[in-house]
């Protein structure tokens, strides 16, 4: 580590000539990402709060080597906690995008994988591909999704501890060309931590992701139908209102997951209502509204309801 107060060498500038830290920031279009951050996720305040003062060390860090102040690559591996759905991947591309950006990450890019993707089944199957995914990763981030299940102690045959080794050692010797991002959910890793000391020693950013309230999950409905060029009508908003709070109440909810999903078979139930009214001409407002009986055909609103996307995600 550098002393700060220790500036000398070629590159230390000779008087304390002020850089703008505004200027840097809009150079560094960042705000950008933070504003596609904002559009493409609802609520999640707290974890936007969190990306934006990691920026914000990133922006400063970068200024500080201008003058010498240099105190080595700060360490940027991150855990992303939380339930299915919540937006963690969405995050975890976008930082990808800020470390860019700001000259942390040569490529930018996120690669995402599991347990599968990274673990072999049998003696000598892990370590080239534990090797192959990082290799695509480097100059981006890896993203690890459910990375506890890397950690499987009461099988004495799991492979997954070569794979965790091999993640240790690149988090610490290349961590100037590779972020990675643990994610999962919050007492799984908390175990997980525990059991790997060594890892969560090299993590900096611990990043909580909340589950959206009914309001927010509305919101998101809405953004999503919007995108699709759908909408609801009045009545099909309210049934989708009383939808969401039902749902959130049965096993495996998954946040937005479960809302895509629960809107991708109303898109369904009302294709099917026009196909069968198909003697009647459809006009265009036809074509993108969703109603009520769209919404209401689901189970969740039947006695003692599952409904079809009530089924495990982890």
């Amino acid at each position: 580590m550098g002393e700060e107060s220790q500036v000398t060498g070629p590159g230390a500038p000779n008087d304390d000539t002020p850089v703008d830290l505004e200027a840097e920031f809009n150079d560094s279009r960042v705000q950008e990402v933070l504003d596609t951050l904002d559009r493409e996720l609802i609520g999640l305040r707290p974890v936007k709060t969190r990306i934006r003062e990691i920026a914000a060390l990133l922006l400063v860090d970068r200024l500080r080597k201008r003058y010498a102040l240099t105190a080595g690559t700060p360490t940027l591996h991150m855990s992303f906690t939380g339930n299915p759905g919540t937006g963690k991947t969405t995050v975890a591309l976008r930082m990808a995008e800020i470390l860019h950006r700001l000259g942390y990450v040569r490529e930018g890019h996120l690669v995402a994988v599991t347990r599968d993707d990274l673990v072999g089944q049998y003696i000598g199957h892990t370590a080239p591909k534990t090797k192959e995914v990082i290799k695509k990763a480097m100059g981006g981030v890896l993203f690890v999704d459910e990375a506890y299940y890397l950690h499987k102690p009461e099988n004495e045959r799991d492979y997954g501890q070569e794979a965790i080794e091999i993640l240790l050692q690149i988090m610490e010797n290349n961590r100037d060309d590779l972020v990675v991002i643990l994610a999962g959910y919050k007492d799984k890793m908390e175990r997980f931590f525990a059991s790997n000391p060594g890892m969560r020693s090299r993590i900096a950013h611990h990043v909580d992701f909340p589950d959206y309230s009914a309001a927010q999950l509305m919101a998101i409905a809405k953004l999503m139908l919007a995108e699709q060029n759908y909408g609801f009508s009045p009545a099909g908003e309210k049934a989708f209102a009383d939808y969401i709070p039902l749902r959130m109440k049965l096993g495996h909810f998954a946040n937005a997951r479960s809302i895509r999903n629960a809107l991708d078979r109303a898109r369904l139930r009302q294709a099917n209502r026009l196909f069968a009214g198909k003697r009647r001409p459809l006009t265009k407002r036809d074509l993108m509204t969703i109603e009520a009986e769209d919404v209401l055909a689901s189970r969740v609103f039947g006695e003692g309801a599952t409904d079809t996307d009530a089924t495990p995600t982890h």
